[in-house]
């Protein structure tokens, strides 16, 4: 009883960050370690999520992603043998999982002339919308010119946020302080690209 208290105290992943991390808390889920599964579970669970959410899931949706993901995870967790790649894994699986979700969702019921005139409106006026319409356009079609490499670094960033730069480095292999100078790059294309265009971001 006294080695199992001192191991909960005391864990391997103790102290240890990364790749490092992420390998010793392996190591100990594969022999069914709870511990090593719930901090596996706390440093990437806002990576997952901002995957999820970036696709275009509502929370409730987004939820479940999460929880598939971690279940297949640990399901498979003797096939991931590289502590490196499990961002990326983890990336490459939430959003295939999000779009097969998102593929399932029911359009909505299309209201009858005389039920929409008595619901008032939430929508913002025409002239508006027809605005932000072409604003959203120009911006997609602009980001969708970017490199891929460009394009994958942006919804990353942009989602997990600087807090989150070591996870997007392990997802995309790319040394950690040459995320903030890339991104602004492909930032920096994505401008010239709307200014090609006549837009603005």
């Amino acid at each position: 009883m006294t080695d199992a208290r001192t191991a909960e105290a005391n864990p391997p992943w103790e102290g240890l960050r990364g790749h490092e991390l992420y390998a010793a808390c392996m190591h100990e889920a594969r022999m069914g370690n709870r511990q090593a599964m719930d901090r596996l579970v706390t440093e990437l669970t806002p990576l997952v999520w901002q995957v999820a959410r970036g696709n275009g899931l509502d929370r409730h949706s987004a939820e479940d992603v999460v929880q598939t993901v971690w279940l297949v995870l640990f399901r498979h967790l003797d096939q991931l043998v590289d502590p490196k790649a499990l961002a990326a894994w983890l990336i490459t699986t939430t959003r295939r999982e999000a779009q097969r979700v998102g593929s399932r969702k029911q359009l909505p019921v299309p209201l009858t002339d005389e039920l929409a005139e008595t619901v008032p409106s939430t929508q913002p006026a025409p002239e508006a919308e027809v605005i932000r319409a072409d604003r959203d356009r120009q911006l997609w079609n602009a980001f969708a010119q970017l490199p891929q490499r460009c394009q994958e670094l942006l919804r990353l960033t942009v989602l997990a946020g600087r807090a989150e730069y070591r996870l997007v480095a392990d997802a995309l292999r790319m040394p950690h302080g040459s995320i903030g100078p890339t991104r602004g790059r492909c930032l920096q294309s994505m401008r010239d690209l709307l200014e090609t265009q006549g837009g603005s971001v």
